[in-house]
């Protein structure tokens, strides 16, 4: 509520006597003196309409409604006869007196000015609730994108302050526009510390019922007590309470979306494609891709859930540094970048997209390794997706041979060759190596071995091929050799 002592001071056209720091307090409610019994609320004035004759009796200091009268502001309704007479200077000096706020206005009757000030209060109300709605309803939406951290961030945006979140322990969970001392002042509030707050105005908001806590929100504006923000801030608590206790079942299937696909791009799975099977996945050869947006009011794993859900194909995708790393059925290329472009358009938000190219599900590192390096053409053209098979790279090389010349390439690496004949442990090794750029921390973190035993496979694989890591030639050569082994 907006509507303040000095507001009610010019709606009136009166003269404020003993103004205080309260006459820039809101206005919760406009009584009658004979009605006046206790204040309503410590951080809001009431405004007393009392006339020049009932005044001194208020002001008596036996009287039991001294104290409700000090906390509110009395509108001294004159007569014509006094207002010019002498019950004009009686009144005057009665207020000077006393110390109480007032205001004395022009001569009107009791009625007229009950009925403009609940009339101007009314109006004001009516805007304030209507900021509170739509407050609440982008406090809603920001709840659903981003949880509650989001909500605390527009909520101190919304109030023109601060706002902390504490638990019942009065630690901070989240907060948004506060510093180190306004936490220490919101926990001294919350749990009611006998010590001194150095942030005057902090509204308590218990998230959860009493007997059910489950946090405390405090609050602070530089507007002042408007109710308002008490009751936005009340309608956050409750937000803030549905996310605190509500389970997130996609937090579960998150995970095991990207465990299982770790699984599949550092070989830890030893049987991939009865993985794949079980995950409702029948296919055996599938593209990479990693979609980016340069926007972070786009929540990507959702929007890819819906493509995905679309195409009728599983969630075959993981979080990767922001990005999301999806895998696709070969026919379901096209479409897949078609509602990319869609998106991007419509929206007019900048989606970047790589896509590698069909790899058999024994190795979709590879086509992983593609779609990252895709990926950074489309990051650094501006593209909004680009195909790694349209890039003048390996493919280009590998389709200039003939099906001979592949087979010889492939034969570089006969050496790590396992007992069965097989390309096993070594094999994987120098992919992951090389689809990493050599990085050594890179590498044995995807194959989830020590660096030691990394740098002493490199020296086997060294060894059996002839070939050396440290030669950009030779890593080249190897690089061709592992793709023409996919052929």
């Amino acid at each position: 509520m907006a509507f303040d002592v000095l507001s009610l001071t010019r709606l009136l056209g009166g003269t404020l006597k003993n103004a205080d720091r309260r006459a820039t307090t809101p206005i919760d409610s406009v009584i009658l003196a004979r009605d006046l019994t206790v204040h309503a609320h410590p951080q809001f004035v009431t405004a007393i309409v009392v006339t020049s004759g009932e005044l001194a009796a208020l002001l008596r200091s036996d009287d039991p409604r001294t104290d409700a009268v000090r906390a509110g502001v009395l509108i001294v309704d004159t007569s014509p006869a006094g207002a010019a007479g002498a019950d004009g200077i009686v009144v005057k000096r009665l207020i000077e007196d006393s110390g109480v706020m007032a205001i004395l206005c022009p001569p009107r009757s009791r009625s007229a000015v009950l009925t403009e000030i609940a009339a101007a209060l009314a109006v004001d109300q009516a805007a304030e609730d209507r900021l509170v709605t739509s407050g609440t309803k982008v406090l809603t939406q920001v709840a659903r994108r981003g949880g509650v951290k989001a909500v605390m961030a527009e909520l101190a945006h919304r109030i023109d302050g601060w706002a902390v979140l504490l638990d019942s322990q009065g630690h901070a969970i989240a907060s948004s526009g506060a510093g180190a001392l306004h936490v220490r002042d919101a926990a001294a509030v919350a749990l009611n510390q006998p010590v001194r707050v150095r942030h005057p105005g902090l509204q308590l908001h218990p998230v959860g019922a009493s007997e059910d806590l489950t946090a405390y929100l405090v609050v602070a504006s530089r507007a002042g007590a408007m109710s308002r923000i008490r009751d936005l801030s009340s309608h956050g608590a409750a937000l803030l309470d549905l996310l605190l206790r509500t389970h997130d079942n996609t937090t579960a299937d998150r995970l095991g979306r990207d465990v299982m696909i770790t699984s599949l791009l550092t070989g830890q799975s030893a049987d991939p494609r009865t993985l794949l099977r079980r995950w409702g996945v029948h296919d055996d050869r599938l593209t990479a891709f990693v979609l980016s947006s340069r926007s972070k009011s786009v929540d990507l794993e959702r929007l890819v859930t819906r493509w995905f859900d679309e195409l009728g194909w599983m969630h075959v995708m993981t979080l990767e540094n922001g990005a999301v790393l999806g895998f696709i059925r070969d026919d379901r290329v096209d479409a897949v970048a078609a509602r990319i472009m869609d998106y991007a358009r419509e929206v007019n938000v900048p989606l970047r997209c790589g896509f590698g190219t069909s790899s058999p599900i024994e190795h979709l590192e590879q086509s992983a390794s593609e779609a990252r390096q895709a990926h950074q053409v489309a990051l650094a053209d501006g593209q909004v997706h680009v195909q790694y098979e349209a890039l003048p790279t390996v493919r280009f090389v590998l389709d200039q041979l003939d099906s001979d010349a592949q087979a010889n390439l492939a034969r570089t690496l006969n050496g790590l060759r396992e007992n069965d004949g097989q390309h096993g442990e070594l094999t994987r090794t120098l992919r992951v190596y090389l689809a990493e750029n050599g990085s050594l921390g890179i590498t044995a973190t995807q194959l989830v071995i020590h660096r030691q035993t990394l740098s002493s496979r490199l020296r086997q694989i060294e060894d059996r091929t002839g070939l050396s890591m440290e030669n950009p030639d030779d890593r080249t050569a190897a690089w061709l050799a592992l793709r023409a082994l996919e052929r």
